[in-house]
């Protein structure tokens, strides 16, 4: 990376993501998980935190204009330097970054990293609405647009291009062909929402924890095909918070801050209709003759997630994630769209995230999860249940995935979780991924344990 000053994550906090909060503001749920965050730093006062990044989704949520500076002056913050941060489901990653170039600069010490999120203030219909207007609302929403749809069209395009033109190829009536597709397709992700579900088990944080079959997921109501229920996360309630010091200070306040390493953003357009056709930017490992024949990115893929890890890598001095990153914790709000991003960050080749999971590379090696898995835990993803099992509270979700990576890193999960079950044991460096709109921008980030 260019000349700057190093940045570590020093603390976390982060409250349960609930279904609701009913007795909680956002101001109070943010205290709350920067109340945690402060008594992990116990020498750290306020007054030097310089000053603050704050992320949240939408206005309609909360139902007040500038809510962020009603969270700076209920922390005690005021009258110091603030922001709000806000790009879609990508906004508690896109604060990490504006608090770590806030003092990569120069320009602060200590930086409080703080997101919340309250969507049960509102029917269900109606937040679905609220995000549904994340989309391009001169084309896509008026025609019907919402996002589980929008997800189910992305992953109809993958299973074409990746199981029909692939596994199936050789089944000659199309029609049959892509029905075997679907299904195969459908299968492989319950077993995604099997193991995120069943590591959620072990997370008290988590909205949705839950001891399920591939066959309970399989028999999911359908919600938008071929996504059933438990493929999808939740609207939710929560806050997360973390603090961020410079290289010359953080050691100051704890004796196991870990390092960002490297960053990472990548964008797209709003519109689907609009995403080009081209070549795959590729990773020092891949070749350009392994996708000869792939229209890329249409809407199968994420070509912002490509672009942001190939800068994070870059910056990080990664050549090759499967060696060396121990987990990830990535933007899962469908089963469909973790497969889809195994890819993108090059955990595994375009048209590989199928045969990924049923190999069991994202499991966890010590967890029961009543599944054959012949490679299990070469490359946990989502430890921590991931969305589809910890809730969505949009503007606090990327930086529960910090807080939560933070804890992993300094091999404190027993610890913050009562429970050692999902330790990675020796982690030293995982990477957390925030995704927005139908995957119109997004952040990727490397954190190693020092």
């Amino acid at each position: 990376m260019m000349n700057q000053r190093k940045v570590y994550l020093i603390s976390g906090g982060v409250t349960k993501f609930a279904k609701a909060h009913p007795d909680m503001d956002f101001r109070l749920m943010v205290k709350k998980a920067f109340d945690y965050a402060m008594k992990e730093v116990p020498s750290l006062e306020a007054k030097r935190i310089d000053s603050s990044r704050i992320s949240y989704f939408s206005d309609h949520f909360t139902r007040q204009l500038k809510a962020a500076s009603m969270v700076q002056d209920y922390l005690g913050l005021n009258p110091k330097d603030s922001r709000r941060i806000e790009w879609g489901g990508a906004t508690g990653g896109q604060a990490i970054q504006a608090g770590w170039e806030a003092i990569a600069s120069g320009r602060n010490d200590v930086c409080l990293v703080a997101g919340f999120e309250t969507m049960s203030r509102v029917e269900t219909w109606k937040g679905n609405e609220f995000i549904a207007l994340a989309s391009d609302t001169n084309f896509d929403y008026p025609v019907g647009g919402f996002y589980t749809g929008y997800y189910a069209l992305m992953v109809q395009r993958h299973i074409y291009e990746f199981l029909r033109r692939g596994k199936f190829a050789n089944v000659k009536d199309e029609r049959k062909a892509q029905r075997m597709a679907e299904q195969e397709a459908m299968r492989i992700m319950a077993l995604v929402s099997v193991k995120n579900h069943k590591n959620a088990l072990h997370n008290p944080y988590a909205q949705y924890p839950m001891d399920i079959s591939q066959k309970d997921v399989e028999k999911g109501e359908m919600i938008s095909y071929p996504l059933v229920r438990p493929d999808i996360c939740t609207m939710s309630d929560g806050a997360a918070v973390l603090v961020l010091a410079a290289g010359d200070v953080a050691f100051e306040y704890t004796d196991k801050p870990v390092l960002i390493k490297g960053v990472g953003c990548g964008t797209d357009t709003m519109r689907l209709a609009d995403r080009p056709h081209g070549k795959v930017p590729i990773f020092k490992w891949e070749k350009e003759s392994d996708y000869g024949n792939l229209d890329y990115p249409g809407v199968h893929s994420f070509r912002a997630g490509r672009a942001a890890a190939l800068e994070a890598y870059k910056n990080a001095g990664i050549k090759d994630p499967k060696k060396e990153l121990d987990f990830v914790e990535l933007h899962d709000a469908y089963a469909s769209s973790e497969i889809q991003t195994y890819e993108d960050l090059g955990l595994c080749k375009y048209g590989e995230g199928y045969d990924f999971v049923e190999q069991g590379h994202p499991f966890l090696k010590d967890i029961d999860y009543g599944i054959k898995l012949p490679h299990k835990g070469t490359m946990p993803v989502n430890p921590s249940g991931g969305l589809i099992a910890c809730g969505h509270p949009v503007g606090a979700t990327g930086i529960m995935q910090g807080v939560f990576a933070l804890w992993q890193l300094q091999g404190r999960i027993k610890k913050h979780f009562g429970d050692e079950a999902l330790q990675i044991k020796g982690a030293r460096r995982g990477l957390i991924h925030s995704h927005a709109g139908t995957g119109s921008s997004v952040t990727a980030t490397v954190l190693e344990a020092v």
